[in-house]
């Protein structure tokens, strides 16, 4: 379960710590809301793909830092996993 950030905890969160950092979407911080990031990448908007594949890249960083399994090498497997 992703704890609910409030917007002063989440002001708090430095920029490198998003999956897209430019645009502030999607805190990648802790394992839970990284699990979180996979499981919504799909829903992120007005990304470009070379976007996407920066954040992508950053979650699995992420994942790996906090022992987060990804099943998916790429974001494009994300609708054939399901």
């Amino acid at each position: 379960m992703v704890a609910n950030l409030t917007e002063a905890s989440r002001d708090h969160i430095k920029d490198e710590h998003f999956a897209f950092p430019k645009e502030r979407k999607m805190p990648i911080h802790d394992a839970a809301h990284i699990r979180n990031a996979i499981a919504r990448f799909n829903q992120v908007k007005d990304v470009t793909v070379e976007e996407r594949d920066r954040a992508w890249s950053r979650i699995k960083a992420a994942a790996k830092k906090h022992n987060v399994e990804m099943n998916e090498e790429s974001w494009h497997q994300l609708n054939k996993t399901k």
